[in-house]
């Protein structure tokens, strides 16, 4: 029996939308499974045993994350939904907003049961006008039909959930960013330790959750563990929204076990390359994950352990697929004016290392570049990973790395014949 998407059924169907709809197709019944047959440390058990981990970029283990909440203390404990999906080449969590956003709402009160959480945030990317307005109806239904508000299932059971529009910035989705924002500041990362789980939304203890890991956790309560693992590997259970964007025949949204081939994604799925070109190349998890060859994107599966394996990562899910026309020099550029722009300046070596890199990528760009710059990349790059508060300036520092030297003959060709030597694609994701 082949797989059946679940995550992404209602896509493109606004009558899913509606609360009444939810319920006719069995929605919340998960959560009453949560809350009636499971004690809230049995279902945190649960959810360990299920191997469901974060969808945001991490991969780290649901349970897990939720296991480190201490619950002996005399503070609230909150927990954020990270809805400020900024990561270029990314697009599902918006697409769980617009047509299913009831599946998110269930999911987040089976995990307040299971941490005991009284009062939920859902932070949303500012520009996601459409996606806030029905998100924010589908609240007020849920607190209509009694799934929010007090005493729940007449548990005694109280959540209140709250809708918070995002600060429009891309370090708003890292995590303690979003909270320095949710919290009424600039969103600024704080330093870690101390993690959120024990000090975190006003200095209380916090979960931090994606849209699409809350989005499963209807269907692992109402289908079961076993149905959940039957899908993906053994170490990266269930499906995945891939997001594939670039040089496709059919760029979209598609959902599919953990482990598929990417290969078979690009050439079945999203219909093979534009235009019948050849393939060069290809970020596997947005923007920010180092860039694959197109030998090494045909032989890789798309799961945490394999990308990891490939030196890459799954990321959020973001394919953006590179054609044979496609200048490497011009893509990094790109994504440097980005992650310049988008730098907090709290790091020096983000804030100055990501102008460093966008500056010389210009002079290549226009033909001023200098030989000695290809390397001066290279060692701005060193000093940027692994030196800042968070992962900004490794979102940068990342990818560049892997452009510069796997398509080191390009750089050079910018500087020798101060122009490109293919034509530029338009790779529009990357536009800033």
């Amino acid at each position: 029996m082949g797989f059946e998407p679940f995550l992404s059924k209602f896509q493109g169907q606004p009558e899913a939308r509606a609360i009444d709809h939810y319920l006719a197709r069995g929605g919340y019944q998960g959560a009453r499974k949560a809350i009636e047959q499971h004690k809230p440390d049995e279902l945190i058990e649960l959810v360990k045993q299920s191997g469901l981990r974060g969808r945001g970029g991490a991969g780290f283990p649901t349970g897990m994350k939720w296991g480190f909440v201490p619950k002996k203390v005399p503070k609230p404990r909150y927990l954020c939904v990270n809805a400020d999906e900024s990561e270029p080449g990314t697009f599902k969590d918006r697409m769980l907003l617009e047509f299913d956003p009831h599946t998110l709402l269930e999911g987040i009160l089976i995990c307040c049961w299971a941490v005991e959480i009284h009062t939920a945030y859902i932070y949303v990317r500012a520009e996601f006008t459409l996606g806030a307005r029905i998100l924010q109806k589908a609240i007020d239904e849920a607190y209509a039909k009694g799934w929010f508000g007090k005493n729940i299932l007449g548990r005694g059971f109280d959540l209140d959930v709250t809708m918070h529009r995002g600060g429009g910035a891309y370090i708003c989705g890292e995590e303690t960013g979003l909270l320095s924002s949710l919290e009424g500041g600039p969103g600024l990362p704080k330093i870690k330790p101390p993690f959120p789980a024990v000090s975190g939304l006003f200095g209380c203890p916090t979960v931090i959750n994606n849209v699409e890991t809350l989005a499963n956790l209807p269907f692992i309560l109402d289908r079961g563990v076993p149905w959940f693992k039957s899908m993906g590997t053994e170490k990266s259970p269930g499906s995945k929204l891939f997001c594939v964007c670039g040089h496709v025949n059919k760029p979209g949204l598609y959902e599919l076990p953990l482990g598929y081939p990417m290969k078979k994604l690009l050439y079945e799925d999203a219909g093979g390359i534009l235009g019948g070109k050849k393939l060069k190349a290809v970020f596997p998890g947005g923007s920010s994950a180092p860039v694959l060859t197109a030998a090494e994107s045909e032989a890789v599966t798309l799961d945490y352990e394999a990308l990891g394996a490939a030196k890459s990562m799954l990321g959020s899910g973001g394919v953006i697929v590179m054609h044979e026309d496609t200048c490497m020099v011009n893509v990094l550029y790109n994504i440097a004016r980005f992650y310049h722009h988008e730098s907090c300046g709290q790091c020096t070596p983000c804030r100055e290392g990501t102008g460093w890199i966008e500056k010389i990528c210009k002079r290549l760009e226009h033909g001023q570049g200098r030989m000695e710059d290809i390397d001066l990349l290279l060692e701005v790059n060193q000093n940027m990973r692994g030196k800042t508060i968070c992962l900004l300036a490794d979102s940068l520092a990342m990818p560049a790395a892997t452009l510069v030297q796997k398509w080191r003959d390009e750089f050079v060709h910018h500087v020798k014949e101060k122009r490109c030597r293919v034509a530029k694609g338009d790779l529009g994701v990357l536009a800033v």
